[in-house]
Formats: structure tokens, C-alpha cells, sequence
């Protein structure tokens, strides 16, 4: 797809599928027959849509998007991510553990951040809470990390780190948030829980909002709040995740983008989903199908497709990713 996209076609972001998770033989074999392909590691899901639609990943402002994203309103300070990590110490190095599946509640994440504003917040730095999610604002912009902290999870974070001159500003500051973090009160009760303590937090995606600029882009179903601040910023239609994807077919009259959520997701949603995908497509309301599966594994179906009897690519259905 490019800006004047397919507008029969869908971009749909889905659970894993590999490692045979896929057990209805017949599904396994529709994808068989597609243009299967696997990218290595972790991704972000804007990453990937973006590339399927022939669109520009900003440079900067990624959290301001995904303020956007929450609020609806453009923010108008520079803002970066403030999420919440564990640096592991390692013999001669550390470890980062992303913790946004380790259960840090809302509540754990106000009592942090509200006490990060009160020990370090300057004319120069603040610290806000919205939802799930924490930012850093800054009078003037500093350098962060490019990337979330899920793809530096069990990773050394210096490879991911900005460096040169621009770097000591960043790394002053995270050296004063673990210090005002260190044994604080909602930490000793996650140890004595046995829950790994938010010992930093991890700064990244730094910059100002990009200004509104109307782009064709297709209508996005997500929760997802970086990927509803991209289609914000582009006058897009964007419409939270409706349960399931036979309403994002009926409420598109042409293609559409679709993400079914990460967390708090129905393992058995998977195989409904592409049964309802595949009558879509053999019936012809859409042209072609691009899935992307959150491990890594990417679908591209088309309706003639179906003739490829003599393809079978079982091999990275059955393989676990790695």
C-alpha cells in the first residue's frame, strides 16, 4: 500500500500464531498456501503498519504521539516516554527487564511518579502521569533511546542508549531517578510480594508533536495509544478496538487497519478471527489480506491464493520463534 492505499485491502495485527498454535488444519493450511515470511525478534505494531501502508515512521515525537494518542489533543511541550524497567545488575553488566506485563499497577505508578515530581521536578523537567502510561516533559528537548523498553527486554541497555556529547544530559538524569527510586516504599512492598521492583524508569521516543497534516490513510481500529496519535496527526479515522474484527469489516466501506489488543486478549480469539478474514476475502469484500502476527510471523493472502495446492509452508507455522 502506499498513501493512496488499496481500499479493499486489510492490515490486521494479531496474537502469535507459531509453535503450533494454530490448530484447525484448515486455517493452517489457508496460511500454508499464503506469502508467508518471519522478521526476527520484537517489533512495534507502528512500525510494521506504517511500512505496510508506504508511510514515514517519524523521526521523533513518539511519545508525544502516543499522548495524542490518549488524550485526543495534540501536546504542544516535548515529551518523552517515562516507563517503568528493572536494570538488573549482572556481573559486568546490566540487564533491562521490561515490566508492563509484571503487573505495576496504576496505583504503584502514581505513588513513583508523584514522588519523582516532588524530588525532581524543575523548571526544566516534570513528571505526569496519564493512565497506564508516564512521560517526562522538558523545557528544552534532551537526547533519549529511540525504541520502547520491550525490544531492550533481557538486553544490555548501553546498546540502546544515546551516545556522544548528547548522551550525559540522559544519563545524569536516569542516574537521579533510580537514586530517588531506590528503596522506596512501593518497591520493598513489590519485593516482599516477589514482584521485581521499578528501579528506573526508561526514557525514550523524545520530541515534539508533529503538526496535523491530512494523509489517505485507511480507518484504524486499535486501542493501541501510539497508533491512534499516527492517524491523529493525520486527520485519520480512528476508532478504538469494537471486540471483534466482523465489526471492523461492516463499519469500513473500503479497507481498514485493525489491531486486536496485546493484553487482556482472549487466546481464543485467534482462529474466529481468520475464519471471519478468510470469508472476507474468498467472498470478495476484500482484495487482499496482510496479517501480522506478534511473533514475528507475517501473512500476505491474497484470494487466488487458494489454488497454491502444492504449497505447503508448514515450517514457520510449526517453529517457535525465536
Amino acid at each position: 500500500m502506499n498513501a493512496s492505499y488499496d481500499k479493499n485491502a486489510a492490515i490486521v495485527v494479531l496474537p502469535p500464531v507459531s509453535g503450533g498454535r494454530l490448530e484447525n488444519k484448515s486455517l493452517r493450511a489457508w496460511l500454508a498456501h499464503s506469502d508467508l515470511t518471519r522478521e526476527p525478534g520484537p517489533i512495534q505494531s507502528l512500525v510494521q503498519v506504517v511500512r505496510e501502508l508506504g508511510l514515514v515512521y517519524p523521526e521523533q515525537g513518539i511519545a508525544a504521539l502516543r499522548m495524542w494518542g490518549q488524550t485526543g489533543d495534540r501536546p504542544a511541550e516535548w515529551v518523552a516516554a517515562a516507563d517503568p524497567v528493572y536494570l538488573e545488575p549482572r556481573l559486568d553488566h546490566l540487564v533491562l527487564h521490561a515490566l508492563r506485563r509484571a503487573g505495576v499497577n496504576r496505583a504503584e505508578m502514581r505513588v513513583l511518579i508523584n514522588h519523582l515530581q516532588a524530588k525532581l521536578a524543575s523548571d526544566q523537567y516534570g513528571f505526569v502521569r496519564l493512565g497506564t502510561y508516564s512521560y517526562l516533559s522538558a523545557r528544552s528537548p534532551i537526547a533519549t533511546a529511540r525504541v520502547p523498553a520491550y525490544l531492550v527486554d533481557n538486553k544490555k541497555p548501553d546498546d540502546f542508549l544515546p551516545s556522544g556529547d548528547d548522551s550525559a544530559e540522559y544519563r545524569n538524569l536516569s542516574s537521579e531517578i533510580e537514586m530517588a527510586l531506590h528503596e522506596h516504599e512501593v518497591n520493598l512492598n513489590r519485593d516482599a510480594r516477589g514482584h521485581l521492583p521499578v528501579n528506573s524508569l526508561w526514557l525514550w521516543g523524545g520530541g515534539t508533536a508533529p503538526e496535523q497534516k491530512t494523509r489517505m490513510q485507511p480507518p484504524l481500529f486499535s486501542d493501541d495509544a501510539l497508533m491512534r496519535g499516527y492517524w491523529k496527526s493525520a486527520n485519520g479515522v480512528d476508532e478504538g478496538w469494537p471486540g471483534d474484527i466482523n465489526t471492523c469489516i461492516e463499519e469500513s466501506v473500503a479497507g481498514f487497519v485493525a489491531e486486536i489488543p496485546e493484553f487482556g486478549g482472549k487466546p481464543a480469539l485467534l482462529e474466529p478471527c481468520l475464519e471471519v478474514l478468510r470469508e472476507a476475502l474468498s467472498s470478495g469484500r476484500l482484495s487482499s489480506l496482510t496479517l501480522l502476527f506478534r511473533d514475528g510471523l507475517r501473512a500476505h493472502v491474497q484470494r487466488r491464493h487458494s489454488i497454491r495446492i502444492w504449497r505447503r509452508s508448514y515450517r514457520l507455522l510449526d517453529e517457535e520463534a525465536k
